[in-house]
């Protein structure tokens, strides 16, 4: 399945190198293991045998147990070299960075509670592995890029993982998916993920107002408020405003001030609904709510509080972000 994403602004050659972090096709395998033997071979190392495994998640069983590494384990060897071509490297956007690492490849990693020992990311590595080199050793690490998945060297071994089957992405090129998983891999490993946020499965496929409220993580929970609907949420919740106003720092929309029922151990606080004074990527204006202190009883006061200013001071805006 391919992956919807906005281009990168550079050239189209350098752009079109970027692709293959996000390509879904099965591996090459035999230009992986080529590429990986060329690797060990200039490491002075014979080819390592080979264990192909369908997602990130599969390679943890098969790992030995994480340790310091010597300086002149074969790992530690690797890191070293890899790290000289990545300070040669010259040119790489931000944007690809932040896209590429932490965007898709920090949001797999995150989902896998246990510790991956040293490895590299073979088509995620396209953020700082150069297009076309000409030597011999950052060639190897491009074939990668093109070849395969994740991949751990170990001495005499190495672990390689397929390709994921699917990539999902929003207009801003952020892991998103709102009917299924954002990261789907050929053993059914996956990764959900609502507009760059990793979220458990039930955000996308079965978010209730039950759930949503007995959800201690923030961030979990504003997403899978915005999958559900503020609309839904609020019905589903029996949420009744105790107050609504104008929004002076937001032409055209409201304020909306809700009760919330008491949580264990958390202090009493009521829901400011409001509307982003910025437009969206698509042109939209995204709803949020804000926990507010229970004692406040009108929306400009509470929308105050939230920027360190007075009801009054709040009424008295032109135009708020």
């Amino acid at each position: 399945m391919s992956a919807s994403r906005r281009p990168d602004r550079r050239s189209p050659g350098f752009s079109a190198w970027l692709s293959h972090a996000f390509r879904t096709d099965p591996a090459d395998r035999p230009a992986a293991e080529d590429a990986i033997s060329r690797l060990y071979a200039l490491l002075g190392e014979p080819p390592p045998s080979f264990t192909w495994v369908p997602s990130p998640a599969a390679a943890v069983p098969l790992l030995p147990p994480p340790q310091a590494l010597s300086p002149d384990s074969l790992e530690s060897r690797l890191a070293n070299r890899a790290a000289a071509l990545r300070a040669q490297r010259r040119g790489t956007t931000l944007e690809a960075r932040q896209t590429i690492r932490d965007g898709v490849a920090g949001l797999i990693r995150a989902a896998i509670p246990a510790p991956l020992g040293l490895h590299w990311y073979g088509q995620h590595d396209a953020y700082w592995v150069p297009p076309d080199p000409d030597d011999p050793e950052p060639a190897a690490w491009a074939t990668l890029v093109r070849s395969c998945g994740w991949w751990w060297p170990r001495q005499g071994a190495c672990v390689v993982t397929e390709r994921p089957l699917a990539l999902r992405f929003d207009d801003g090129q952020r892991l998103h998916s709102a009917t299924g998983p954002a990261v789907a891999y050929p053993d059914g490993w996956a990764v959900y993920a609502w507009h760059g946020t990793r979220v458990p499965p039930w955000v996308i496929e079965d978010p209730t107002a039950d759930r949503i409220d007995r959800e201690r993580n923030v961030e979990v929970r504003r997403c899978a408020i915005e999958r559900l609907g503020w609309p839904a949420y609020l019905a589903q919740a029996g949420l009744r405003p105790v107050s609504l106003a104008p929004d002076p720092g937001n032409p055209g929309c409201e304020l909306q001030l809700y009760d919330l029922p008491e949580q264990h151990g958390e202090t009493p606080s009521r829901l400011l609904l409001a509307v982003n004074g910025s437009v969206e990527r698509d042109g939209t204006r995204r709803r949020y709510g804000l926990r507010v202190p229970a004692g406040f009883d009108h929306p400009l006061d509470a929308a105050g509080w939230s920027y360190g200013l007075t009801g009054a001071q709040y009424a008295g805006l032109l135009r708020r972000t």
